[in-house]
């Protein structure tokens, strides 16, 4: 059998559409009379019907609350909704986009394991293998807070890295990332496109991400497929990303084509992955094939794209053991990234785990989370204001805007770069000789500009 040709991706997305469109409406039609709401998906994907009635009525929204949220939310269908809509708290965990962010680096070891190998197409493996394992933290279906315009998120004591991401931009909402241990560096320009589609919404990762690999200098760049969250407001919700994923080594040409298998009836499919390790000449080097909630395996193939002789597969990446009844469905390393003990010396006051909305949600306190969250989207607006009227332009602190503009294929991306003023930072407060405790829980979050508002 032929390996799949990566130059055939458009039309491999042209399938996954009809697939989806296909099977969205067959279950339409066989649910959607238990919600008197034409064109509803309410699918089980882990299969059986026997409780679609009830899927159909429950979860985490008040039948009353879900009502008058539908008929609100009919006239954004077709829309991006990134920053148009004020949700309630009631859908949100208690992390921010930032800290999502951070989830990344879970299995960066993998990425140690690719700049200790000599072998280029093993390297696509594992950085492929790296950049497919937070799929298992991406299917929750709570949704994170949107960063405040300034906001930070700081990580140490995990597998030697300093993470650090910043809040660029509000309108539209961009975040920029940087990540570097003894074996890589990692940077990340981010920005979400959405298509609102009643009780789903299609997310486009309008981003760039690359990894570089200190002991050559090897440059990778990931291209992920799109993600689409089901059953928003009716049916249990739940998250697919049908389509493929892209790893191309710059410098050399070589790249992986992973393919992500949409769900289909009852669960068949639902995880799956297959794809192959391509050399710069499209000649494929290596079969990839695992599951993004359980494991990856590899093992060399032919020029047809068959298993060579006298080899087997071999596992590049096993899922960590996961937390079970976990209320947000946190893996240990998601409980880690909310830890302060994630957080360095003297942490800055911008920092996502200081926000008093995302603590109070924590907390279980539901109601001081809804006003705290609107308390500071408030103050957002006030600095916007203030802002515009000074005719003042926000700068970030930690990375700076290029000219540079990148194309993705869901539109052109503008590029942030790191700095490196944060490494200046950092290294001051760590050889500061203050031994002075600091209870850094009490800081107050602070990512604003104008601190002469913080009455307002």
């Amino acid at each position: 059998m032929a390996p799949n040709d990566p130059k055939q991706g458009g039309g491999f997305f042209a399938s996954i559409a009809s697939s989806i469109s296909n099977f969205g409406s067959a279950m339409s039609k066989s649910v959607n009379g238990l919600l008197g709401y034409e064109g509803l998906e309410v699918v089980n994907p882990e299969g059986g019907t026997e409780d679609a009635e009830e899927e159909a009525r429950r979860g985490r929204w008040k039948q009353e609350d879900r009502d008058s949220y539908w008929k609100m939310m009919q006239k954004y269908i077709g829309s991006d909704v990134t920053s148009m809509v004020t949700l309630p708290v009631l859908i949100f965990e208690p992390m921010s986009m930032l800290q999502k962010m951070a989830e990344l680096m879970e299995y960066s070891y993998l990425l140690d394991l690719a700049d200790e190998c000599e072998d280029p197409y093993m390297r696509l493996v594992y950085t492929t293998s790296w950049a497919i394992s937070v799929y298992y933290a991406y299917q929750r279906t709570w949704k994170p807070f949107n960063p405040i315009l300034g906001e930070t998120y700081e990580m140490v004591n995990h597998g030697g890295i300093t993470f650090l991401a910043e809040q660029v931009s509000h309108h539209p909402p961009m975040s920029a990332g940087h990540a570097e241990n003894e074996h890589f560096i990692y940077d990340i320009s981010s920005k979400v496109k959405t298509k609102f589609l009643g009780n789903s919404i299609d997310i486009y990762p309008l981003g760039r991400t690359r990894v570089t690999l200190k002991r050559d200098g090897a440059v990778f760049e990931l291209v992920p497929p799109p993600t689409k969250v089901n059953n928003l407001i009716f049916g249990r919700t739940w998250v697919d990303s049908p389509g493929e994923m892209i790893m191309t080594n710059l410098t050399t040409g070589d790249k992986a084509v992973l393919y992500f298998q949409p769900c289909g009836w009852f669960g068949a499919g639902r995880y799956e992955i297959d794809g192959y390790v391509y050399n710069s000449s499209e000649e494929p080097k290596i079969l990839m094939t695992g599951k993004w909630n359980e494991s990856m395996s590899y093992q060399p193939c032919d020029g047809e794209g068959e298993p060579l002789p006298g080899t087997e597969l071999k596992e590049s990446w096993r899922l960590a053991e996961a937390l079970k009844n976990d209320k947000f469905q946190y893996t240990h390393f998601a409980h880690k990234i909310n830890s302060f003990d994630t957080a360095p010396k003297k942490l800055l006051a911008s920092d996502s785990r200081l926000r008093p909305d995302r603590y109070a949600l924590e907390q279980g306190d539901l109601s001081k989370a809804g006003f705290e969250k609107s308390s500071l989207e408030e103050r957002q607006r006030a600095e916007k204001k203030n802002r515009d009227e000074k005719g003042h332009k926000f700068t970030p602190k930690w990375f700076d805007y290029t000219n540079e503009v990148a194309a993705t294929p869901w539109g052109d991306l503008e590029v942030y770069q790191y700095n490196g003023k944060y490494d200046e930072y950092r290294a001051a407060v760590d050889s500061s000789s203050s031994t002075e405790e600091i209870d850094v829980k009490s800081t107050e979050f602070n990512p604003w500009q104008y601190e002469d508002l913080a009455a307002n």
